[in-house]
């Protein structure tokens, strides 16, 4: 049996051979690998696409530890698992408990920040860009919350179209 998959991997040493240690302890076989480092994105992540070959359970026990190791697994077999989402609170947003905002937002099932970057202005309102990851589906309950968050602590909110 052979899977296909799409990985986004930080562009930084020693990332690839992590990738590559649990196909190997599983007893799975490597057929090929693509390592697109042309292909950096804001965030500094490449795709890596690999082809794997072996029993079901090999197979899937890989998948389950990239998991395991946060790593970001955006394809399987050319179905897409994962989408990024990128939103931008304006206001006081330190001051209106900054990690109580993030919790909330991770504490949906299939959801992550990814990137939190916050431009401050002294005593001024503030703006922070979340890059969020989420699995296929999910990008109506991330908004949803984004927006509860957003009005309940007088933020102003501008989502991706």
């Amino acid at each position: 049996m052979r899977i296909n998959l799409v990985l986004e991997l930080l562009d930084a040493p020693g990332q690839l051979v992590k990738v590559l240690e649990p196909i190997s302890t599983v007893g799975a076989n490597l057929v090929t690998i693509i390592h697109k480092r042309d292909y950096k994105n804001d965030d500094g992540m490449v795709p890596v696409q690999l082809t794997l070959e072996g029993e079901h359970e090999e197979l899937k026990s890989v998948v389950d530890k990239f998991e395991e190791l946060g790593i970001s697994i955006i394809e399987v077999d050319g179905v897409v698992k994962k989408e990024k989402i990128t939103t931008i609170f304006f206001g006081h947003i330190v001051d209106q408990d900054l990690r109580d905002t993030m919790d909330r937002i991770n504490a949906l099932d299939g959801v992550v920040i990814v990137a939190f970057d916050i431009k401050l202005n002294g005593e001024e309102k503030s703006t922070a860009l979340i890059n969020i990851e989420a699995d296929i589906g999910l990008r109506k309950a991330v908004f949803d919350k984004i927006a509860e968050i957003a009005q309940e602590k007088d933020l102003l909110v501008i989502n991706e179209v």
